[in-house]
């Protein structure tokens, strides 16, 4: 079994290089780190160009057997402690990385389902990847997302995604405006969050939505709320103005749960 030793090594310097979205997006590939979501990758049957394990993980990580035997049939790449640490993106490492491939049809709009979740300008991270958990939780296959959005590839967003970004299509528009109009023609309805409204998301009929997810500063900006056909406001009992992103995503995509449960128990 051959180790890799030198930080010069020409994966160890890709592997590096894919730290940053414009590689990410030159390769097409990013990283998964930790024994759960790479087995979860192992699950979703991913394409997993190569998992890199670090050669002392037996001893100090603890991978599970089962998960070794597992990962056997991939292309498995063996480095030492110092090498792992040296490409590692967290602060207390598994042992265990893999290099995935982007799903190469990410661009094509699903308008199959009820709702469609877009998001404008979403930033931090960790909001987004709790964002694209709950819209797995929900059954959504695909997030639309602006260019101004944190990068879904993202290690941050990886990680907190717990294993959803494998089930989630990842829609990149470069003009969420023009991305809306053309979803419009296939017979949805605009809704946006709006505290400039008496109505209530509990008033709204979430069959053919697309439900937009603004900024953390500034909120849905003002020419998609020009085109809203819908707008309305969680309603809040505090005195609190305004709720984190991934929070209000999470109520808007639960309130769609519990109308579409009332529904399929009519029927």
């Amino acid at each position: 079994m051959q180790i890799i030793t030198s930080k010069d090594n020409e994966l160890i310097k890709h592997i590096r290089k894919l730290k940053d979205k414009k590689y990410r997006d030159e390769y097409n590939e990013y990283v998964v780190e930790g024994i759960k979501i790479v087995e979860e990758a192992v699950k979703e049957n991913v394409k997993i160009k190569q998992i890199i394990i670090c050669n002392d993980t037996t001893k100090t990580y603890e991978i599970p057997t089962h998960i070794m035997l597992e990962i056997a049939k991939y292309e498995c790449i063996y480095v030492t402690d110092k090498i792992f640490n040296l490409i590692t993106q967290v602060t207390n490492p598994q042992g265990i990385m893999a290099i995935i491939e982007k799903n190469s049809k990410e661009n094509e709009i699903d308008y199959t389902q009820d709702i469609i979740l877009a998001l404008d300008d979403v930033q931090d991270p960790g909001n987004l990847g709790t964002i694209l958990r709950t819209a797995d939780s929900i059954g959504l296959n695909q997030i639309v997302v602006s260019k101004g959005t944190a990068d879904a590839f993202n290690s941050k967003v990886v990680r907190s995604t717990m294993g959803a970004i494998f089930r989630i299509k990842i829609v990149e528009t470069e003009n969420l405006i023009q991305s809306i109009k053309e979803m419009k023609k296939h017979h949805f309805k605009l809704m946006v969050t709006s505290l400039q409204t008496e109505n209530s998301i509990y008033d709204i009929n979430f069959n053919k939505k697309i439900i937009v997810i603004g900024n953390e500063a500034n909120g849905v900006s003002k020419e998609i709320q020009d085109m809203a056909d819908e707008k309305a406001k969680i309603p809040m009992l505090g005195r609190t103005e305004s709720l984190n992103a991934s929070v209000a995503a999470g109520i808007v995509m639960y309130e769609y749960v519990r109308q579409k449960i009332k529904k399929d128990r009519k029927e």
